[in-house]
């Protein structure tokens, strides 16, 4: 089994990971951002977890309800055979408005038998940090932090309160429920209550998959993808977190260690572009709302990330008594990377409003603010591309002028005029073509390697980098040009390894990665498939798709000898090229470059 065998629960407000057995042991509630409630995940002793068990378990089965975000999970003991339905509310109003709220619900049903369950209930609010009290008040079990930063939560339940505080083993005789919520409810819940949430939330997430496009192939893949990714969006403000986790090590024992539940623009405007191609268009469309909120002026500073409510600064600390995932320390929380110049969040921004814009201009109702970013971002690329940056990888040494990034700087400005045609704003087509022209001499000249045969990572090496498989997918080159062609070859020789990418293999600031970066080997399948090495590229998906978890879930990195998933989980950057991918090998990708036309 690996690891990161969990399934996720959520519903645009929070989420949870929850266990093959049955035990939630990662949650942050109110929101994605806050402190975590459980964290068994990042320490097994300390992190507080959540489960419900048989006594004499022998065997699990985990499975999500068909096209839903609803969690199955069966659980089959000597006494008897329960299931467990795990879900956080989640629907929408006759007024279009929705009910997303902090709260988990856990329904148990008896399938067989006369099973002997216990429940064991661990709250260990604000990462842990604190002394904990827990206490039977009346219809809840309220749990409260009794030092450090004060929080709660409360547990209402069929249960006996005293019971399922007390770990003591029973016998489960009928459906249950237990419902954990933030907030204290002003209406106890009864087991008719959560049943009723369960069906409305059931027919959002199935209502939600059937407006969804059909693919001819990998519909399923494609849709368990596009379900998670939806989970990520954050339903106050429109962000979309990269993960759902922090600090979950690129490579066991390792420092490559970050917080992933904030918004990468990069990120965010990748899986919004996913989400367009697959007929969610709302999504986009909040998206560049958030976009708007969080570059009010014209000449404010642009950050490669942003916090769900737009927050500017992510202050990065380490929490020292947290062990870490498998011993994997440091934990931290909050991100440095926000203070990083990355150059390459222009184009894909950019992309993104192209894609929207040209698709459904009118369903956006202020395309005039949309405008004025699209011409600050225009004039930051003027101002910035031949700085050096971080990069896509976000390397804190040294700042290089690497290719992506001037890619993206080029994708920027053939976008940005795009976009003006689109809008009858001539005279800005004639203004930023030659900027455009620039940069593509500048690419050629200085990232093209004659000694590697190969776009490089950096102007002036020739160390090889995964992200220079996306040329020909922004339209920078053809599929058939020489440069293009030599630039996969070579990068698959040197790159792949068992049907795993590195990203790169070079040292950085931490060494040399040992892990294999998932996104970059979905970038793979695509630049083979481009380049006419269409079964190969099928082949490695297949191969990519077996090492997902038993769900179907992927995180952000893998390693070569194991396959054990690594990294943030899940990872929307893995889950949205995954997709890319399946739509590729479907055939449905025939016309995908008709909207930049």
């Amino acid at each position: 089994m690996n690891s990161l065998d969990y399934g996720v629960i959520g519903n645009g407000t929070s989420a949870a990971l929850i266990s093959p057995e049955g035990r939630i042991d990662w949650c942050c509630l109110p929101a994605f951002d806050s402190p975590s409630v459980f964290a068994s995940l990042l320490d097994t002793e300390r992190g507080g977890s959540f489960g419900i068990t048989l006594a004499d378990l022998i065997r699990t089965e985990q499975e999500y309800i068909p096209s839903t975000n609803i969690l199955r999970t069966t659980l089959y003991g000597k006494s008897g055979t329960i299931r467990l339905y795990d879900f956080m509310p989640r629907n929408k109003s006759t007024d279009d408005r929705y009910h997303c709220p902090p709260e988990i619900i856990r329904r148990i049903r008896v399938l067989a038998g006369a099973p002997k369950v216990r429940v064991d209930y661990d709250p260990k609010l604000g990462y842990a940090e604190g002394e904990m009290c827990s206490e039977v008040r009346g219809e809840y079990i309220k749990s409260f932090t009794t030092s450090a930063n004060y929080e709660s939560i409360y547990l209402y339940s069929s249960l006996n309160l005293d019971t399922v505080l007390s770990g003591e083993e029973f016998e489960l005789k009928s459906e249950a429920f237990l419902l954990l919520s933030y907030n204290e409810k002003l209406q106890a819940p009864s087991t008719r209550t959560c049943r009723l949430e369960f069906e409305r939330t059931k027919v959002y997430w199935l209502s939600w998959s059937a407006d969804s496009h059909v693919f001819p192939e990998y519909n399923d893949v494609i849709e368990r993808s596009s379900l998670t990714l939806k989970m990520l969006s954050y339903q106050k403000t429109g962000a979309i977190v990269a993960a759902l986790t922090t600090s979950l090590p690129e490579e066991i024992g390792g420092v490559r260690n970050w917080d992933y539940r904030y918004c990468w623009l990069r990120d965010a405007s990748m899986t919004i572009n996913i989400f367009t191609q697959i007929g969610h268009y709302r999504v986009g469309r909040r998206f560049l709302q958030y976009i708007l909120d969080v570059i009010p002026y014209k000449n404010e500073k642009i950050q490669i990330m942003y916090g769900i409510r737009g927050e500017r600064q992510l202050t990065e600390r380490e929490l020292p008594w947290l062990k870490g995932y498998q011993d994997s320390a440091p934990v931290r929380i909050g991100n440095a990377a926000y203070t990083q110049k990355q150059n390459d969040i222009f184009g894909l921004v950019l992309d993104t409003i192209l894609q929207h814009l040209t698709s459904h201009r009118n369903s956006f109702h202020n395309t005039e603010g949309l405008w004025t970013v699209v011409r600050g971002m225009v004039r930051n690329i003027e101002h910035n591309w031949r700085e050096p940056d971080a990069g896509i990888w976000e390397i804190r040494g040294d700042k290089r002028h690497f290719v992506f990034s001037k890619l993206m700087c080029w994708v920027g400005v053939d976008r940005g005029i795009k976009i003006a045609r689109a809008l009858g704003r001539d005279r800005y087509i004639e203004e930023w073509t030659p900027l455009m022209n620039d940069l593509r001499h500048d690419i050629e000249t200085n990232g093209w390697s004659e000694e590697a045969q190969a776009f490089t990572q950096s102007y002036g090496d020739n160390s090889l980098d995964a992200s220079n498989l996306l040329i020909e997918q922004y339209g920078f080159l053809p599929a058939d040009d020489p440069r293009y062609i030599s630039t996969v070859n070579r990068s698959y020789e040197e790159l792949c390894r068992d049907g795993l990418m590195y990203r790169y293999i070079n040292l950085d600031d931490f060494g040399s990665p040992s892990s294999s970066f998932t996104v970059c080997s979905f970038w793979m399948v695509n630049a083979l498939f481009r380049t006419g090495r269409k079964q190969e590229a099928r082949d490695m998906f297949d191969g990519l798709l077996k090492r997902t978890n038993h769900l179907g879930l992927l995180s952000e990195d893998m390693t070569f000898d194991t396959n054990e998933l690594l990294g943030n989980f899940p990872q929307g950057y893995s889950h949205l090229a995954m997709i890319e991918c399946a739509i590729t090998l479907s055939g449905a990708h025939e016309n995908q470059d008709a909207i930049l036309e």
